[in-house]
């Protein structure tokens, strides 16, 4: 670890969402996509629908939305004409809009897409045997500053919507042609393409906690996307006042960036440290699984040569989690330009594995994925920011040319 990154980054600041007006597109129409149930009810009644019918209604409109995928209220066959034309004069059914679309050689796929106000993210789809992974963005930016991540040299610029989050897996499932059609039995089903969601993209989760849990909340309704809460697991760096809000309120799984072993390091790498530092993380941590009923909280923990990797580090990591039920995932470092850290050894890296593993505790070492698309973990909008700036800027936002 360089001079540099041994200097005591800022404590991340407190985030506050603002309240954004109704979601409206075009004409002043607004997004049904990101609307709860509540508050899909609350317009319809708006625009005059009648109480008795408001419920039935809701249902319709939210089965062709997010089951079958549709964007045109024209094709929503089981609404009267008169309704139809209703909606499509208050209403739009819109998504992030694609601006590229890459694919890795081994198969994952990276999405660019546009949100309001011509902001860009970047979605990330990963096909294994036994599953499909789509890993999400939270936030335009992120306000964390963890030295080993180049999507946290990105500033904030604002939280996603609700409609802006739920919107990358309605792209996703667009690119997969993974809607059923209208009416069709899915006993039989093909395995799902996209069965797993990981917020993990750009942002911290739980510094837009509102938003992201309405999106959660629509891809697990059992009339909609109808993902399991055990197929979505939620990605944080430490919220502590958070952890149990997403225990109660969306009870999906669990990970934590967690990537050092001691205070002293962990202040550098993941700076929310030292607003809540191990032993608090630890102690929300602890409740967790009896709030959500979930099995295991996941620890992430990116490989650094020479700065987190070491035997006493293995040992230090199964001490400090000793009675939570949890998995390891060791993350071998995915560089990126005007980084001040390196990729352990993997001799290093299986070794730290071997005395998780022999602690009793599941510890796999990811396989990095989409690096030939800078769409690995902590790449995020790498390569679309680099585009965009010479390396001496992005070596001045690491902090590396003093």
């Amino acid at each position: 670890m360089t001079d540099e990154t041994k200097a005591a980054g800022p404590v991340t600041p407190d985030v506050l969402t603002v309240p954004r007006k109704r979601p409206e597109g075009p004409d002043g129409k607004v997004n049904i996509v990101g609307l709860t149930r509540e508050a899909l009810r609350a317009e319809f009644a708006r625009i005059g629908t009648p109480e008795k019918q408001l419920k039935m209604r809701v249902n319709q409109v939210w089965q062709w939305v997010y089951q079958w995928g549709k964007r045109d209220f024209s094709v929503m066959t089981n609404l009267s004409k008169g309704f139809r034309a209703e909606l499509d004069a208050h209403f739009v059914i819109e998504v992030p809009e694609v601006v590229t679309k890459q694919v890795s050689d081994d198969g994952t796929r990276k999405y660019l897409v546009k949100i309001a106000g011509g902001h860009e993210v970047e979605v990330v789809y990963i096909p294994e045997t036994n599953r499909g992974t789509l890993c999400i963005s939270s936030q335009v930016g992120c306000t964390l500053t963890c030295t080993f991540c180049h999507t946290g040299t990105q500033k904030l610029v604002r939280n996603l919507t609700a409609g802006e989050i739920i919107g990358q897996v309605m792209v996703a499932r667009d690119d997969l042609d993974e809607w059923p059609e209208p009416g069709a039995s899915t006993a039989d089903a093909p395995a799902r393409l996209l069965s797993n969601i990981v917020l993990m993209g750009m942002g911290e989760p739980l510094y837009n906690f509102d938003n992201v849990r309405d999106a959660m909340k629509i891809a697990m309704d059992g009339e909609g996307i109808s993902l399991s809460r055990r197929r979505i697991t939620l990605s944080t760096s430490g919220v502590v006042p958070a952890i149990a809000k997403t225990a109660e309120e969306i009870g999906c799984l669990l990970a934590v960036s967690f990537h050092a072993t001691t205070d002293e390091v962990r202040d550098v790498l993941v700076p929310i440290n030292k607003r809540w530092n191990i032993e608090a993380l630890l102690t929300s941590l602890r409740e967790y699984p009896k709030l959500s009923n979930s099995e295991r909280i996941t620890f992430e923990y990116v490989m650094l040569k020479g700065v987190n990797d070491s035997v006493e580090d293995a040992r230090r990591l199964v001490k400090l989690i000793k009675g939570i039920p949890a998995k390891i995932n060791l993350i071998p470092f995915n560089e990126w330009p005007g980084s001040a850290y390196e990729r352990s050894d993997w001799d290093q890296i299986e070794q730290f594995a071997d005395i998780v593993h022999k602690a009793g505790y599941s510890s796999p070492i990811r396989r990095p994925r989409g690096e030939d698309i800078m769409a690995a973990c902590g790449q995020l909008k790498s390569a679309t920011e680099r585009e965009r700036k010479s390396r001496r800027q992005i070596e001045a936002e690491a902090g590396l040319n003093g």
